[in-house]
Parts: C-alpha cells; structure tokens; sequence
C-alpha cells in the first residue's frame, strides 16, 4: 500500500501550512454565506411568488410545502444521526475497506428510508412515484414495448394524442423501461418502485468512495464516508427515480475511475461506457457528465489504453434504442419546446440562475460548502497532490452544474434533478477538520427540512 492509501493517524498528519490556523473560521464564513444565500432566495422567492406567481413552488426556493410533521422515520433517523455523529468518522479510519464500504452502503439505506418514512409509508414511499407526473402512470402504455419506441416522440408535446406524463416526457425511454421491466418481474406498484430507487440510489455513495480512492486516496475516501451516509440530499434520494439516475451515473464514473488507474482496464472501461450509454438514456441532463468524466481522464494515467473500451461500451445503449426506433436528438429537440409549453416557460431565469445555487446548498449542506473552498485552494497552489486532484474531481462536477444552471433547462426543482452531481461534491468534506461537528450540521439540516416541509415529487 502506498503512502497515499494510508488511513490518516494521529501520528501521521502533516505539519500545518501557513495561514491554515485560520481555515476553520473561513470554512464558517463559507458556510454563513451558503446560509444567507439560501435565506435571501427563499424572501425574494417569496415576495416573487406571492406578487406575480411565476416561480409556481409554495415554499422558494425549494418545491415544497410548510407542514410541520413527524411520522414513523423519526425515531430512526434520530437514532441514525446520533450514531453516525458519534461513531462515523473513528469507523470510517479502523474498519478494512470492504467493511466500510459495506458499513457506508447500510447506514446510507438506513439513512435515506428513516427520513423517506417521516413521511409516512403512503407518502413517503410508496405514494411517491404514482402522481400524475410520474414514470408508473405511463407502465400501461408499453404493452408492445418496441412499437411505443418509435411513436415515443409523438407523445411528448403538450396538445398531441395522449401526451406523455410530465416526468414520462421529459425522459429518454429508458427511464420509464426501468419501471415497465419490473411491473412485467412481478414488482409492479408504487412500493416496488420507491424500494427500487432507495436500494439503488445508496449504492451511489460506495461508487463515489472507490472512485476516490481511485483518483485520490483511500485517506481522502475514508474521510469523506461519513459525509456520504449524512447527506442532506437523502431527503430527495427517498423516494425519487433520480436516486436511481444518480447511482447508474455514479457507477459510470466509478468504474471510468478504476480503467483509467489502471484497475482492470478492460472490463472495467466497459462497464463505465455501457453504463455512461445507459445514463444519457434515462436523463438528457446526464450528458454533462462528460464534463466530470473529463476530469476523470485527466486524472488517470491509463487513460489512452482505457479509452477504446469506454467508446465501446457507450455505443451499445444508444444503437439499441435506434435500432428500435428512438431518436434521441429528435426527441431532446421536442423536449425543449415540451419544457417552454409548461411552468419552464414562465418562470424567471434572472431568479432561479442563483436560487438554483441556494438549493444545492439544501441538498450537499453548508460542510460540503466549507469542504469546496478548501478545493479551490489546493488548485489555486497548482500542487500535484492527492489533495489537488480530489480538489479537480470535486470542482468539475461543480463546473458541471453551472453549465446545467446557465443552460436554461434547470429553474427549479433542482434539488431532486441535480442529485447525480451533487452527490460528486460531497468529497470535498475530506478536506475539513471537526469532522463531527460538521457531520452534525448536515444531519440537522436534513432533519429540520424533513419535519418541516412536505417536499414534492
């Protein structure tokens, strides 16, 4: 094992840089200023929404409701924070990998079903996917699944023949494909689907880890475990078919992480283009995933001999669903007028450019924050460390999500749609001190946005 891989002991930490005695009151005036951006987006939200109605969420920035609530996660999710707070960061230096990888993936579970059922097992669950908007009201509609390909398009805008469900149209197929597959196992209904979405999107945390690992170190992945367990955004990974989204895109990367180390470049590269196809498939947003997946091969020195087996492996989902019929630019095209004919057509870019950025602090929390001002200092040095290429891994799923916010095709709601790439911030909180401490603000902010607002989709 190198010395990079090392868990970080007491013994073993570095010696203190200059000025880094000041950096954890920086870091608290990082996370005071994602406080006051979030404050000042939800009263101008508010003044916005109450005098011309054009931002169409009750509660702004977020698309929620006011409803002081508890339910039957409450307890667990109490339980969960407290263990993880208290127990977590010490775990996460002393168990072998693949216990903690294990031990990660359990506790994120626990996590995300103890806050999804604060809801209630209707509400919180099994009610979720079943609204109008949703992929399970389009299940009936793929009885002759390769005849619904080639007329998918047709069914996209607002006005045409049976129009598909909002999240149905705003989807390439695959998406809607995932819940008809397990309707047609034996695992139809909205509480298949919810448990589905849960059980794969936590395992977004244990690729996140390995793909750390892979570009940075194991001391890094260890100290940022905890942070991926207590992610604030589990409120939205339960239940949401982006959890799902953001688990396939996680494991991309992973696996485009350990080709390009080095780590069984084969299979490895593969696996990572056949899940990037698949990726594009269940979410046109998904593209910018090149942009983090740059950086990934910016990083790693197997790169040239990893490449051939990515290209690969993406071409296999998208000439299946063209063999079938789907075109997916055409469909992208339909989907920009399909997004202008609803809510996206009115409400105000010159609002949701920046309150989207208040949201995101609502799903990565003020650490991760903290964690990214420390990132953009490791490359404002221009070192060739660990810490320097964790630091370009966080900042270009960042980058990615400011071109997803200037796009224009992101007002609102993205605290739920921008889940894949949120969750590619969290290990920036490796670069903190106190770890506890700021374990404990995430689990708060969780648990005061769970009990207090009823949040939609």
């Amino acid at each position: 094992m190198t010395p990079d891989l090392l868990p970080e002991t007491p013994g073993t930490r570095p010696a203190r840089r200059p000025g880094e005695r000041r950096a954890p009151r920086r870091d608290l005036y990082a996370a005071g200023a994602a406080v006051l951006l979030f404050a000042v987006a939800a009263v101008a939200g508010t003044v916005v929404e109450h005098r011309d109605a054009t931002l169409h969420v009750k509660w702004p920035p977020l698309l929620a409701t006011w409803h002081p609530h508890a339910g039957p996660g409450t307890p667990a999710a109490l339980l969960v924070a407290v263990a993880v707070v208290a127990y977590g960061p010490a775990l996460a230096t002393r168990l072998p990998w693949r216990r903690l990888l294990a031990a990660v993936w359990g506790a994120a579970l626990a996590w995300t079903w103890s806050l999804a059922l604060v809801d209630g097992w209707q509400r919180g669950v099994a009610g979720r996917l079943t609204t109008r908007h949703e992929y399970l009201r389009a299940v009936g509609s793929f009885q002759d699944i390769p005849a619904t390909l080639r007329a998918f398009t047709g069914h996209i805008l607002l006005g045409t023949p049976d129009h598909w469900p909002a999240h149905v149209a705003g989807h390439p197929p695959a998406a809607t494909l995932t819940f008809v597959f397990l309707d047609r196992a034996g695992l139809g209904g909205g509480a298949w689907a919810g448990a589905w979405c849960i059980t794969l999107g936590t395992t977004a945390a244990v690729a996140v880890l390995l793909a750390v690992r892979a570009l940075a170190s194991e001391r890094h992945a260890r100290r940022a475990a905890p942070f991926l367990v207590l992610v604030p955004g589990a409120v939205w990974l339960g239940t949401s078919a982006d959890a799902y989204f953001a688990a396939v895109a996680a494991w991309a990367l992973a696996f485009l992480a350990l080709a390009v180390t080095g780590h069984r470049t084969r299979p490895a590269g593969l696996a990572a283009g056949l899940l990037a196809g698949l990726a594009v498939y269940l979410s046109y947003g998904l593209t910018l995933l090149v942009v983090i997946g740059a950086a990934v091969l910016w990083l790693g020195p197997a790169r040239l001999r990893a490449l051939p087996f990515v290209l690969a492996g993406c071409a296999v989902v998208p000439l299946v669903f063209t063999a079938f019929g789907f075109y997916w630019w055409d469909a992208y095209d339909l989907l920009v007028t399909r997004y202008h004919q609803g809510v996206g057509g009115e409400r105000p870019q010159v609002y949701w450019v920046w309150a989207n950025l208040a949201c995101l602090v609502a799903v990565v929390g003020v650490a991760t924050v903290a964690g990214l001002r420390r990132a953009g200092g490791f490359l404002v040095r221009r070192e060739r460390t660990a810490d320097a290429r964790l630091a370009v891994l966080v900042l270009a799923a960042l980058a990615a999500l400011l071109v997803a916010d200037l796009s224009g095709m992101s007002k609102a709601e993205t605290e739920r749609i921008w889940l894949p790439f949120a969750l590619w911030l969290l290990p920036a909180t490796a670069f903190l001190t106190g770890a506890r401490g700021w374990l404990a603000a995430q689990a708060l902010l969780a648990l005061l946005v769970n009990h207090l607002l009823l949040t939609g989709w």
